[in-house]
Order: structure tokens, then sequence, then C-alpha cells
């Protein structure tokens, strides 16, 4: 872990679009900024972005730099493989896409009680610590998005883990249904270095409600990206924190927080509480657009952005989330309630919501009486 310049990472899931298509230049450009910036850590997984990010990693990282200019963290994800002979060819398709000889960091990807039975009952982990020994990868770690049983159980059945990745941001630390702040002293306590994602939630934490913003606004200057990134940096075990950034301004909006990093002081972790309380009251959809509930969709619903939708409804009252949601995000036929309800995006969904009743409530909202144009 000695190679990692700073405590920020780059998070190849959400990455700027044209279309469904990877923006490659865009990419590029964020690339640059983020090394140049002093940072080097990058994450990705096979399935990110329909399959597209590993060869994102490749065009716009691995192809235009040397490998020892960036740390690399690739995952294992449990729909890939079926029996345990399937990982190896799985893993060397990964380096090849990626363009590199190794992992630095190859994580268990996202471990729910679901899927670790098949983990083990396909020597996952033990194929990962083989391909340590090997030397195409530095470290081994997972993932995790459940109880703090079921992480206690994992690092008792595999002490050799060396990292653990969990969400942690400051509206997930003491929420029953993420209970981040358990798993983290859960790691504190295996001694587990932690990776955070989800920082900011999915972006949450970056369109907060209007009278959290002017509590944000107070302070001494800063945005509430940043200061949700600051938050979770912030604790003594974290050594690295990542985030999915989808546009060049995001990119250098948050390298520049991270470039010289500061912990919050008290009177910012004050407002910060505050904040979360406001959040909260809101009562908003807590998805963070990982859009893995969309790959298995078979009516194609772009679910986490009709919550978007929701969401914005729900703390700007005005006709802009109508509008969108009948002339842009189901101009295709892929409304709400044009689910089946066949289940497949709640086994996929990290943050175990009821997304078939989401849906119910998503079209209540905007698929009864007029729709308004703000004409």
């Amino acid at each position: 872990m000695d190679r990692i310049k700073k405590n920020f990472g780059f998070g190849m899931m959400r990455l700027p679009m044209k279309g469904d298509q990877i923006d490659f230049d865009q990419t590029s450009a964020m690339v640059d900024v983020f090394l140049q910036d002093g940072f080097n850590y990058f994450d990705t997984a096979h399935g990110y972005l329909d399959e597209q990010s590993e060869v994102a990693v490749r065009k716009c990282l691995t192809d235009r730099y040397p490998r020892e200019d960036y740390v690399l963290t690739n995952k294992l994800t449990g729909m890939y493989f079926k029996k345990q002979e399937d990982i190896r060819p799985l893993f060397q398709k990964q380096l090849e896409i990626c363009g590199v000889d190794y992992f630095d960091f190859y994580l268990m990807h996202a471990q729910v009680a679901n899927n670790y039975p098949h983990f083990r009952e396909c020597r996952a982990y033990e194929t990962a610590f083989e391909l340590k020994e090997e030397g195409k990868v530095r470290h081994v770690g997972l993932s995790f998005h459940d109880t703090p049983e079921l992480l206690e159980q994992i690092l008792a059945d595999y002490p050799q883990v060396e990292v653990v990745q969990i969400q942690l941001n400051y509206l997930d630390y003491d929420d029953p249904a993420v209970q981040s702040g358990e798993l983290y002293e859960i790691c504190k306590r295996h001694g587990k270095p932690v990776i955070v994602m989800e920082p900011v939630k999915g972006g949450h934490l970056a369109d907060v409600p209007e009278a959290a913003r002017e509590i944000l606004d107070g302070l001494h200057g800063g945005s509430p990206a940043g200061y949700a990134i600051r938050y979770a940096a912030g604790f003594e075990d974290v050594f690295m924190v990542i985030s999915g950034m989808s546009s060049l301004e995001q990119m250098e909006e948050n390298a520049g927080v991270m470039r010289d990093f500061r912990p919050l002081d008290q009177e910012e972790s004050e407002a910060v509480e505050k904040v979360r309380e406001i959040i909260r009251a809101e009562d908003l959809i807590p998805c963070t657009a990982c859009r893995y509930c969309v790959a298995g969709c078979p009516q194609g619903i772009d679910i986490p952005e009709l919550f978007s939708l929701m969401n914005k409804k729900q703390l700007y009252h005005d006709w802009n989330a109508d509008y969108y949601y009948h002339q842009v995000h189901t101009s295709e036929g892929r409304k709400a309630s044009d689910c089946v309800k066949c289940g497949r995006c709640e086994k996929a969904c990290p943050q175990h919501l009821p997304i078939r009743s989401l849906l119910e409530e998503v079209a209540e909202e905007f698929e009864t009486g007029e729709v308004e144009t703000g004409d």
C-alpha cells in the first residue's frame, strides 16, 4: 500500500457519457487532472457501466501512463462465475481489458448474505490468495453491503483479507439500514484498513435541500460534496476515499478539496450534523445510482434516474421533474408502471431497497393527472 500517494481515489463507475457510450476524451482529461494533482488510486469492476469501465481504464489510463504512475483496484463479481474454474479465465480477461499485468488490489465484490455462500463454494477467496502468491494481485480485500454480523463472519472465515471497502458517509453512519459506523468499528477491531465508497451517497450529499445548503454556505467556503468527502476521509483508519465523478468539473472540485486534505473542524462537524437531520426529514429514496439494478431489468427501466426525479420533486416541488420524467427518461415506454415485479432489481441492490414498491410510488406521483410543462 506504500505506492498510494494520497487518500482520494477515482471511482470509474459514473464516468461522463455520450448517449450510452463513455466520453473517453473527457474521461482522459479527468485522469490527467487527477494524476497531476498528486493522486494515483483508481477503482473499477467488470460490470461497471455495462462492462465499459475497464475499457475506459485502458483507453484513458493504462495506455497513456506507465504502470508505476497509478494504483489500480478491480473486483471479482459473483454474477460472472458459476464455479471455481471460471475465476482465473475471468481474472485474466480483466487484466487484458485493463491492459495491465497485475492489480494492486483485488476485491471480492459487493459481499452480501445471498452471494457470500457462492463465493465460499467456489473458493473465490482462496483463488484470490493464490493469485496474490503468484504476483498477479498485490492485496486481497472485499467490498461490503450487509450487516455487521456478516462482516464479522467473513473476517473470521478469511483473516488473510487485507482491506475492507464499505459505504461510509455522514447520512449512513448511524442509519440502521446501512450501519456503516458499526462496520467501520469492526474493521478497526480486526485491524483492517478501510476504503470508503459512496462518500457523497451517489450525489445525494452534493445536491442537498436549500435549508441544508444555507448551513454549509455559512461556513468557510466549500461545496456540499467537499464537506461530505472530508467527513469520510477524516476517520482514523480510512486510508482511501473513492468518489465516482461524471464530469471534469466534478473532478476539479473534488481534487481541489482533497489536494491539501484537512478533517472537518468542530464548527464544520456541527454543521454537518444539522444538515443530516434536514436531509433525513425529507424522506428521500436513498438510491446511490450504482445501476446494478438496471442491467437485469427486463423492461429496461432506468430505475436510478426515476428515483432521482422522485427525490428532486420532493426537494424542489417544481415542474422540471415531471417534464424530465415524461419527455426524457420514459420517452421509450420505460415508465415506473411498466415494472413486471420480477424482483431482479432488489436482488442486485446493495442498498436493499424495496424497489418494486418504490416504483409504484413513482408511478403514482408522475403518472397520475396532467403532466406539467412549465409553460
